[in-house]
């Protein structure tokens, strides 16, 4: 397991050398994205029209931030589990999403979106969301205000910590975690 710094947007090249397993510190763009953010843009994806932000390269972070304090950048941002948008997952994968960030399993369709897209799903932290938001330097609003927490926020991130879950070639750092609880 391998330990980098990468530049946000990703690309094939950067997305296939990450493992599962790898430390990475993301810099530059993320967007936010929840369930009701995801069934938005899946419907615009149904009825072929254009989304309100360019995924192509994209990570998006499952994460509902709550309201910045004064004098703060954004207020605590945790993630989500990252199940409740795998309905959705596929058709973002096919348009260029190239990250996500949350927590938990996925499905096989996700995962298998995951290996042909060539993209990568990364974990962050769950209990940390005030370290996490730290590493969040500027944050606005980009699409769909009127869901509030659950808006599209563009945040630019500087060392923000995560850790590869599921890779470009089909590595799972979850199996790799049983099977070496197992023995295997």
């Amino acid at each position: 397991m391998a330990e980098y710094t990468v530049a946000a947007p990703l690309n094939d090249e950067m997305t296939e050398k990450l493992k599962a397993g790898d430390l990475v510190y993301l810099n530059g763009i993320v967007y936010t994205g929840r369930d009701a953010a995801h069934k938005k843009l899946f419907e615009l994806i149904q009825e072929g029209k254009e989304l309100p932000v360019d995924l192509e390269g994209q990570i998006i972070y499952y994460v509902g931030p709550s309201p910045a304090r004064p004098g703060q950048v954004i207020g605590s941002a945790g993630p989500t589990t990252s199940g409740r948008m795998d309905a959705y997952t596929p058709a973002l994968l096919d348009l260029g999403l190239k990250g996500m960030i949350g927590k938990g399993l996925r499905s096989r369709e996700v995962l298998d979106s995951i290996e042909k897209n060539k993209a990568i799903y990364f974990a962050a932290t769950g209990g940390a969301a005030a370290l996490i938001s730290k590493r969040i330097i500027k944050s606005e609003v980009v699409a769909y205000p009127e869901l509030g927490p659950e808006a599209i926020y563009r945040l630019e991130v500087e060392n923000f910590p995560v850790i590869v879950v599921n890779d470009a070639h089909g590595g799972d750092m979850y199996n790799m975690g049983r099977e070496q609880y197992q023995g295997g």
